[in-house]
């Protein structure tokens, strides 16, 4: 190579130094930024939090939190724990004890039409009854037969299951 291409190549890579050092930079100020945006909706989000709820929670946290200390030897302290992630617990187990049980009467309902049926009844009907779509009618059906209650009589038709 010549000494021209040389010189080139070297002025080529120190300007791509450079473009790398300021995209650093870059990445390294926005970085900062999304954690300051972390901690801020951590803070509102803490702040949303219903008092009786977050009462509650700290009240069954303070015995367990003795009891660590007690067993855990003095140390420094390290980075304060996230909270935000544990408080939408309570919340989460609500919506999820509601939906067992919307289910169960979901169930009852789909179960109830197929016993009062003489010759079964079909998906399309259940669907059309319920206002439900096929996949959510197809899992009921499903659940009632894992649990032994109907029976498939033929394809699509359902009828309770003789004992």
């Amino acid at each position: 190579m010549t000494k021209t291409a040389l010189t080139r190549r070297l002025a080529l890579m120190k300007d791509v130094q450079r473009k790398l050092l300021a995209i650093s930079t870059k990445l390294s100020s926005l970085a900062d930024q999304v954690e300051k945006m972390v901690k801020a909706i951590e803070a509102e989000s803490a702040k949303a939090v219903p008092v009786k709820k977050a009462k509650t929670a700290l009240k069954a946290k303070a015995p367990a939190k003795k009891a660590r200390a007690a067993k855990k030897p003095a140390k420094a302290k390290a980075a304060p724990k996230k909270k935000a992630a544990k408080q939408p617990a309570p919340a989460a187990e609500e919506a999820k004890s509601a939906a067992a049980a919307e289910s169960a009467t979901l169930l009852d309902n789909i179960f109830g039409m197929i016993s009062r049926s003489r010759s079964g009844i079909t998906v399309e009907r259940l669907k059309k009854r319920t206002g439900l779509e096929a996949r959510q009618v197809s899992n009921a059906l499903y659940k009632l037969t894992k649990k032994g209650k109907i029976e498939a009589l033929s394809r699509g038709v359902y009828g309770k299951k003789k004992s």
